[in-house]
């Protein structure tokens, strides 16, 4: 078995920011869209400002999100560890390689002829549509967000609700209005929670079949290939060309 770095810690803590942040936005969205525990509290919610403070976390976890968002992007193309995009090209060896993984998650790694030692092209594709699906969060709250701004005035200028209406004005022609726009945005929150849950499952699924350690890359940074995986990786090579 051989050690491999997998991430380093500044790719760790974006990971798990992410997980916080997310976790936060939706349990808070989910009480803006519907207030659903007031009732609980013996005094009355508007008393006690549990919208706003609701409100103040998920914008909060939406910052995190667009820094972290920014961070990614700049890290699949320029990272120095490795550079993701590279995965999601369309060359022969990128598609063998995503063929590959598939037929080994089907068939509960009956057969693997992929190396497992770095990411692959099928783990990159899951986790940009992920980063695809957190954009478009981004630019459909942005928009609910500078509905509240009517009078084209913020607390730091009329830039801000100038920038907004700009980048995010397109998702209500898109979605047919700001009603639309809503329910697009918890529509993704859903699909987001399935791409959650599918995540775990596969990290797991491949820690127990592989026998890789894959689920210590979140935590410790690294993962342990076996020399079976390095073969398969040359001999996949050897097909791409």
């Amino acid at each position: 078995m051989k050690r491999v770095e997998r991430m380093t810690p500044i790719m760790r803590t974006i990971h798990w920011s992410n997980a916080v942040c997310m976790l936060v936005a939706v349990i808070t969205g989910l009480y803006i869209g519907h207030p659903y525990y007031q009732t609980f509290i013996a005094d009355p919610a508007v008393d006690k400002y549990v919208m706003a403070w609701n409100r103040w976390g998920h914008l909060i976890a939406a910052i995190v999100f667009d820094v972290t968002a920014i961070l990614i992007g700049y890290l699949y193309l320029f990272s120095r560890f490795e550079k993701p995009y590279k995965k999601i090209l369309p060359t022969k060896k990128n598609f063998i390689e995503f063929c590959e993984v598939f037929f080994n998650l089907i068939t509960f790694n009956r057969r693997k002829k992929f190396n497992s030692e770095y990411s692959d092209s099928y783990n990159i594709m899951f986790f940009t549509l992920f980063h695809i699906l957190l954009v478009f969060m981004l630019l459909t709250g942005l928009q609910m967000y500078v509905h509240g701004l009517a009078s084209g005035e913020s607390s730091i200028g009329a830039w801000w609700p100038w920038i907004l209406h700009l980048s995010t004005d397109w998702t209500l022609s898109v979605f047919g209005g700001n009603m639309g726009v809503r329910i697009a945005h918890h529509t993704a929150m859903y699909i987001l929670i399935m791409w959650v849950m599918c995540h775990i499952y596969y990290q797991i699924w491949r820690t127990i079949f592989w026998k890789e350690g894959d689920i210590n890359i979140v935590f410790g940074g690294y993962k342990f290939a076996n020399k079976n995986s390095i073969e398969a990786k040359n001999n996949l090579e050897t097909q791409g060309k």
